[in-house]
């Protein structure tokens, strides 16, 4: 799951981008409204956390460009000091999922956060491909009832796995998924975190296995896997 932070504040800013990268979120953040309209357009998000006291621009006119970016735009959540009922009206009809004051606790926003992704369905739903088992809420991977140890990211590629089997994930969607935009990224990146978690997998005796299609990018399957060429 990817977010977009859209804060003025460089301090909360910077706060809640670590946070949320050590709660499994990819994590991107822009300081300026042009700068997130410009991100918007060249990635999907699964939620925004816009700033409506930005530098260049009204957060409510960025609230307007929702439906301008993809087919399915984002959640938004609006994140900001304004009080005014008036304002949080404006927001709401706007589009805004949520409307959240500040100060805010980190923990309540998170929760926040993944409460929206519920009502979207996209964090709610236990996986499953044979005795492999993911649990979106706890981020805990199962196989045969024992609990796997996986770090943040590869516990993210596992999920995008699960989430796309039986399909091809292409590669560049994964790098765009699990990482960062202004992440250095090196060429063989996802190679290296798919060995590690295939490995992982077979080491618990997952029935589960990533197969690697050549030049394209990889699926889950329910046997050991091959590569075509």
């Amino acid at each position: 799951m990817k977010l977009l932070i859209v804060e003025d504040h460089d301090p909360l800013r910077t706060l809640l981008v670590e946070h949320l990268q050590r709660r499994g979120f990819a994590v991107d953040s822009a300081d300026t409204g042009m700068q997130a309209i410009a991100m918007m357009r060249s990635f999907q998000y699964s939620t925004v956390i816009l700033d409506l006291g930005l530098p260049d621009m009204d957060g409510q006119q960025l609230l307007a460009t929702r439906g301008s970016h993809h087919t399915e735009p984002p959640p938004y959540i609006v994140l900001t000091a304004r009080d005014a009922l008036q304002s949080k009206v404006n927001s709401l009809n706007a589009g805004a999922d949520d409307y959240v004051l500040k100060p805010v606790d980190i923990d309540e926003l998170e929760a926040r956060i993944r409460a929206i992704l519920r009502r979207a369905g996209r964090n709610n739903t236990t996986l499953v491909q044979g005795n492999l088992v993911f649990e979106p809420q706890s981020r805990h991977a199962m196989v045969n009832g024992g609990v796997l140890t996986l770090t943040r990211r590869e516990t993210m590629l596992l999920e995008e796995m699960l989430r796309s089997t039986p399909r091809i994930v292409v590669k560049d969607h994964l790098e765009e998924r699990i990482y960062s935009h202004h992440e250095n990224v090196t060429l063989n990146a996802i190679e290296v975190l798919v060995s590690r978690l295939r490995r992982k997998l077979k080491a618990a005796g997952a029935t589960a296995c990533i197969e690697t299609i050549r030049g394209i990018g990889y699926r889950l399957v329910p046997e050991e896997p091959h590569v075509q060429s």
